[in-house]
């Protein structure tokens, strides 16, 4: 064993000054891991695999080693501060609002904004002087102005950077070197300072120093071994590596040698930018989710703050609706977990539960931020998508009761929400259906799905929300009505809306259209929720029947198993409840041989082509706060 001494000139007292950094460069973090133990393998985690069967059997706990990879990794970051919207009298709204940090050329086209780890975890090419990065100034991509226009949607599309705002490689880690010792070839690297460095088997370590540090010690080399024991230190402050050559006569050392971790995306994110881009960037509704069952979903809230209203140190969280978090501490109901302070982040930890539609809000003073405006819809699609064609659907149901975590068995569980069918009606699965519950007999097919996002708000509440007075919650009274934070005519203009805000850039305030366009004799799914505060809302369907077969992201399913799906032409919700609702533009479709269900596939009389109208009867709520514009209504076009 050969000891070299190297001698620490001044290194420790460098990385204290480090430390000593502003805290807002450290505050603002992310999280999306490639892997995880139940997503043991990075490149299979960037795509959803087929269903074969439970990810955990049994009762004894989880093993190390999952029986079967279901699902995939989904990432999304989104801020938490203000913003402006407008309506449809051209009357210009005051937020406390979340925005997208995350999958913005997703958020812009309408569509959710959450990313799988291959796409959130690439940093925003600056490769050329063409390009700048978000927030750098946050008005630029090259000589794209951000926010686009809705002509310029087609440019953003094809641009399509989805990646975290921010995100950038973290700095070479480097610690001096206390000792090194060798045996063979095995070099073994012991720092003053615990390897806190994300630091992992293979990961290139730079071995650097005077020029009396031998030739055979320096250079890149892979890391063989982590957490090493030594004589010196704890094992975390030691690391082995294979040096190039063998029995290195000893030599006395001066100089200061330095072990160096190559840079990595561990996180590290320029809070910078998360400031340009995230200030007065507030959506209503807030960013939308979308996960699909098994998913291991990181949600990051980063709080930047709210400018129009300085006096206020306002945290918040994320609070899923009815939807059934394994931990209290991820709830984001502040008395049993967490809340996010202004300059910091925080990372939620989600398993996908149960298909269905769900929604989500701050749960900081809720009366509050739901009527400013800090509410969002998140949906979970069912396994019964990714089963394998030609699958009898009851089989491939049946099959998911032996995951315990989901399992539904109605004998033994008086609030199984999604028993099996009453019958093995013999459905199978074509290739690329897709279905709102695991109903196990193709009931709940549909073509194409559409997030409708009620919600109303009190202007008053909001003006003096923005202006210092105190605000009257007791006389909080909605008279803006909204879908998907619209209200007509705007919500069936098909690009998102943008409105100027106090820092005199436009911002895309309300980026999810409510127009809805459907294939004549096909099914559009409608995952309606209400997110209001003080009333009750009702939507009604003319022309087009709506087949209610979801309440509260639970399928109307009696525990014998028969489907309680009801035809209506209208529907009411109140505050905090959610519908899934079938608009089938088919007349008539035949039965699936040798089934009977029918084929939902096939349409032999479709309804006739043209706009209909989906609104609400109640008179009052069909403008805002006066005549003519406004109100609960948008356009269903078949085409």
């Amino acid at each position: 064993m050969i000891n070299f001494q190297l001698v620490r000139l001044g290194l420790p007292a460098i990385l204290l000054a480090l430390l000593s950094l502003p805290a807002g460069a450290q505050s603002f973090r992310v999280q999306c891991p490639t892997s995880t133990i139940t997503h043991p393998t990075a490149a299979n985690n960037n795509a959803e695999p087929a269903y074969v069967g439970a990810t955990f059997t049994g009762t004894a706990g989880y093993p190390a080693t999952p029986a079967h990879v279901n699902g995939a990794i989904k990432c999304q970051q989104i801020s938490g501060g203000d913003g402006y919207a407008a309506m449809g009298d051209g009357t210009q709204t005051y937020l406390f609002s979340f925005g997208p940090l995350s999958g913005i050329t997703d958020i812009a086209l309408g569509k959710p904004g959450t990313e799988f780890p291959s796409v959130f975890n690439v940093p925003f090419p600056v490769s050329t002087s063409n390009f700048l990065v978000p927030g750098d100034p946050a008005t630029t991509i090259g000589a794209i102005t951000v926010p686009l226009s809705s002509g310029q949607l087609g440019t953003l599309a094809s641009y399509n950077y989805n990646g975290a705002v921010g995100l950038d490689y973290d700095v070479a880690n480097t610690v001096s070197i206390y000792d090194i010792s060798e045996a063979g070839n095995t070099v073994t690297v012991v720092a003053n300072s615990p390897l806190d460095l994300n630091l992992q088997v293979g990961a290139s370590v730079v071995i650097a120093g005077g020029t009396d540090i031998p030739a055979g010690y320096k250079g890149t080399f892979p890391v063989t071994a982590v957490n090493v024991l030594n004589a010196i230190f704890p094992p975390n402050f030691a690391f082995q590596y294979h040096a190039t050559a063998t029995g290195l006569a000893q030599v006395t050392v001066t100089s200061t040698g330095t072990a160096s971790i190559a840079k990595a995306i561990d996180g590290h994110v320029d809070p910078r930018q998360i400031m340009d881009v995230g200030v007065m960037n507030g959506n209503i509704p807030a960013p939308l989710m979308a996960i699909d069952e098994d998913d291991e979903f990181f949600l990051t809230l980063t709080n930047v703050g709210m400018i129009m209203r300085p006096d206020l140190f306002e945290q918040h969280t994320v609070h899923f609706h009815g939807y059934p978090n394994a931990s209290a501490f991820y709830d984001g109901v502040p008395d049993a977990s967490v809340a996010i302070n202004i300059g910091a982040s925080f990372t939620y930890y989600y398993l996908a539960p149960d298909a269905g539609t769900y929604f989500w809000h701050c749960h900081i003073t809720p009366p509050e931020h739901l009527q400013m405006g800090m509410v969002g819809q998140l949906y979970v699609r069912p396994r019964q998508n990714r089963v394998a064609p030609g699958a009898n659907l009851y089989t491939a149901r049946a099959t998911q009761d032996t995951d315990l975590r989901t399992a539904c068995v109605s004998a033994n569980d008086i609030l199984c929400s999604n028993p099996l069918p009453i019958a093995n009606t013999g459905t199978t699965h074509t290739a690329g259906a897709t279905y709102a519950y695991n109903d196990g007999d193709g009931s709940t097919f549909y073509n194409v799905d559409y997030p409708v996002q009620i919600h109303g708000f009190d202007p008053n509440f909001h003006f003096v929300g923005m202006t210092f007075n105190p605000e009257g919650f007791a006389d909080m009274k909605d008279k803006y009505f909204l879908l998907n934070g619209r209200s007509y005519p705007d919500t069936v203009s098909a690009g998102p809306l943008q409105t100027q805000a106090a820092d005199g850039v436009n911002h895309f305030s309300q980026p999810l259209p409510a127009i809805i366009n459907i294939a004549a004799g096909t099914r559009a799914l409608l995952r309606i929720s209400d997110l209001d505060v003080s009333e009750y809302q009702t939507l009604a369907s003319l022309g087009i029947p709506m087949q209610v077969i979801g309440y509260n992201a639970k399928l109307l399913r009696d525990q014998a198993g028969n489907n309680l799906y009801y035809t209506t032409n209208s529907i009411t919700l109140a505050g905090g409840e959610s519908l899934d609702v079938i608009l089938d533009t088919c007349a008539a479709r035949p039965l699936i041989v040798g089934t009977t269900t029918n084929d939902y596939t096939t349409c032999t009389t479709a309804l006739p082509k043209g706009t209909y109208y989906l609104y609400t009867p109640n008179l009052d709520h069909l403008s805002n706060d006066a005549e003519n514009f406004g109100g609960l209504m948008t356009e269903v076009h078949v085409n």
